[in-house]
């Protein structure tokens, strides 16, 4: 009975269509060199393929310059794909222009890390979130007011935040205002780009409680981009981790919560904090060497020089991306019976 409903639930998922899809997407930038020297090319991300459902929210992590932030803003039409396709509700959006892009970007919106930098010093609570209104010619007067007065009730803040300005709140309220406004437009899909990042611990709970209720009675897609590995298991349904543009693993809440399956998910999960007094970092629990750099990265699989599983093909062959039970794909060789035994890699005990 059980296998009868696992299948079942797969096959309740697969009928729901993506709300947004990434097709082998690659993203590159030109990097102009010295005098006389030859043009470079920044690789940001490379091959990235996965569908996002609605109301779902997947987390996007990595270190630093894994291209976390470039997915985010190619799932918002914010710039082209190098090659690739990314498509809202079966649209490509590098094909839209004009009128029905301004449509499609109503439904797409994004709530970046530092609300400082969102929000304009010199104007009011209340003039920063009429501005969408504005711009879209949405409602006159009165209904803006009352469209902003139910927003700031969704986020839980009193109106008496309209009259004053962004040094007057707390980081927790300026956050809140930040989401507020991007939910002006109804949208259907949010990116939180290291929305939790700047906050306090306290404030980073009641923020990612918020979003996780907005996505219960809004029925949000929320890509959560995040270097923050713990609460990424906490909050999202499927986690994808990205290595210098590629996708190493892309799993399930629970698959990521039990460490992942790729040497590199698991690297990221045991030097991650946990509020333990009684366990420290081990020298094995850390990540070893420098990331290398995205203008010329490894051949292979990119994070070869770094794995301490690396085998020698790893070097030369890049790995698939092969499906695992239990919702789960990953990119390692380990898991590709044509050129490696399957097998798995135990995450060392805490």
């Amino acid at each position: 009975m059980n296998g009868m409903k696992a299948h079942d639930q797969a096959a309740d998922e697969a009928a729901v269509q993506p709300i947004l899809s990434f097709d082998r997407v690659c993203r590159e930038f030109p990097v102009k060199q010295a005098f006389l020297q030859s043009p470079k090319v920044l690789h940001a991300l490379t091959d990235v393929s996965f569908d996002v459902r609605p109301g779902e929210i997947i987390g996007i992590v990595g270190e630093s310059g894994s291209g976390k932030s470039t997915l985010g803003r190619l799932a918002l039409g914010m710039m082209p794909p190098t090659s690739g396709t990314v498509r809202y509700q079966g649209q490509d959006l590098a094909g839209l222009h004009g009128r029905k892009l301004r449509e499609v970007r109503r439904d797409l919106q994004l709530i970046f890390q530092d609300p400082n930098a969102s929000l304009n010093g010199r104007m009011t609570i209340e003039q920063s979130m009429l501005e969408p209104f504005v711009l879209h010619k949405l409602g006159n007067r009165a209904e803006q007011r009352a469209a902003i007065a139910r927003l700031l009730d969704v986020v839980s803040l009193p109106t008496s935040v309209l009259q004053r300005y962004p040094h007057e709140l707390s980081g927790g309220q300026k956050q809140r205002v930040v989401i507020a406004r991007a939910l002006t437009l109804s949208p259907k899909v949010l990116v939180a780009d290291e929305a939790v990042a700047a906050l306090d611990v306290s404030v980073k709970a009641q923020i990612v409680n918020l979003l996780l209720d907005l996505r219960q009675s809004l029925g949000l897609a929320i890509l959560f981009v995040s270097h923050d590995l713990p609460i990424v298991q906490g909050m999202c349904d499927r986690v994808l981790v990205l290595y210098l543009g590629r996708v190493m693993e892309l799993s399930s809440r629970k698959g990521i919560q039990d460490g992942g399956l790729h040497p590199y998910t698991q690297a990221l999960t045991r030097s991650s904090p946990v509020p333990d007094p009684a366990r420290r970092l081990a020298a094995e629990d850390l990540l070893k060497g420098e990331v290398p750099s995205p203008l010329s990265p490894p051949s292979g699989c990119v994070f070869h020089t770094r794995c301490p599983r690396a085998m020698p093909q790893c070097s030369s062959i890049v790995p698939p991306l092969v499906h695992m039970p239990g919702h789960h794909d990953v990119a390692c060789l380990l898991y590709d019976a044509q050129r490696a035994p399957a097998v798995a890699v135990p995450l060392a005990s805490a």
